[in-house]
C-alpha cells in the first residue's frame, strides 16, 4: 500500500440523516404499496379472467416490469438484404 487506509468516523449527524431519509423512503413505499394494492383490488377480478385465457411467460413478465418492449424481428431473407434474393 502507498498510504495508510483512511478512517471513516460515522458521527451522530450522519446517523440522523440516514434515520430520516430511511423513514422518508419507507413512508412513499407504503403509499405506493397502498395504492398499488387499490388498483390491484380492481384488477385482481379482471387478472383472474385474463389468467385463464393469458398466460404470459416468464421471459414476458420480465420485460413487463422492466418495461422493456422487443420489437419482432422480421424474417425472411428480403428483410437483411432489401430487394435482392437469392
Amino acid at each position: 500500500l502507498r498510504r495508510k487506509p483512511t478512517r471513516l468516523e460515522l458521527k451522530l449527524d450522519d446517523i440522523e440523516e440516514f434515520e430520516s431519509v430511511r423513514k422518508e423512503l419507507e413512508s412513499r413505499r407504503k403509499q405506493r404499496d397502498e395504492a398499488e394494492a387499490a388498483a390491484g383490488g380492481e384488477e385482481a377480478a379482471a387478472a383472474i379472467g385474463a389468467l385463464g385465457t393469458e398466460h404470459k411467460s416468464r421471459e414476458q413478465l420480465i420485460n413487463d416490469r422492466i418495461g422493456y418492449k422487443p420489437q419482432p424481428k422480421a424474417g425472411g431473407r428480403t428483410a437483411h438484404f432489401g430487394t435482392f434474393e437469392f
